[in-house]
């Protein structure tokens, strides 16, 4: 098992990255929130699964340990494969995931494309007691001046056509419940109401 790799990051993507390590470029899929925070030619360290299949091996790269180790928790549970998992960790945080499984919070965990009102019950049901508490606050890194791009490429990474993002990045910007007086939130908060948003129509 590849469980990290440090390297120069050499292309991003909406929901990959290339890092060079030892002269090899190696393709790692990640959330779109990793990708935002990578730039081309930085130096940086990859929490990494390696999952195989008989026709492929894939890499799955995250900031840090806590949402890899999710990542693997969440597979576990029967009907959810690494798509569907990376998915949700693009939805949710490890720690607004454990909030959503302690409170057996269904509805939050149906936002996250993919997982309908059946698998909602089953990551409850599953992963109960096994994902450990959430923190006292979320300590989530804030998005710069592009979050707009940013949620739009979550939003296609998750399936949403083009316009669908620009819609919701439209609709969520006239919110004042989102902190933006304060700041820009984290893209998660950005993509969870661009998500709600878009389910309204």
């Amino acid at each position: 098992m590849i469980s990290a790799i440090t390297g120069e990051v050499t292309w991003v993507g909406v929901d990959r990255l290339v890092v060079d390590v030892g002269g090899v470029g190696l393709s790692v899929m990640c959330t779109p929130q990793t990708a935002m925070a990578a730039r081309v030619g930085s130096h940086q360290r990859f929490a990494t699964v390696l999952v195989v299949r008989e026709d492929s091996l894939t890499l799955f790269g995250f900031d840090d340990i806590d949402s890899r180790d999710t990542f693997e928790a969440v597979q576990t549970v029967s009907g959810i494969g690494p798509r569907i998992a990376l998915a949700l960790l693009a939805t949710l945080t490890p720690d607004e995931l454990r909030r959503a499984v302690q409170a057996g919070d269904h509805a939050a965990l149906t936002k996250v494309p993919g997982i309908g009102a059946k698998g909602a019950q089953r990551i409850v049901l599953e992963l109960t007691g096994r994902l450990g508490l959430p923190a006292a606050a979320d300590t989530s890194a804030a998005l710069g001046s592009d979050w707009r791009e940013g949620v739009c490429a979550g939003l296609e990474s998750l399936g949403w056509s083009r316009k669908d993002g620009e819609r919701a990045v439209a609709i969520i910007a006239e919110r004042d419940d989102l902190g933006f007086e304060a700041g820009t939130p984290d893209l998660a908060v950005l993509l969870k109401a661009a998500l709600q948003a878009l389910d309204r129509g």
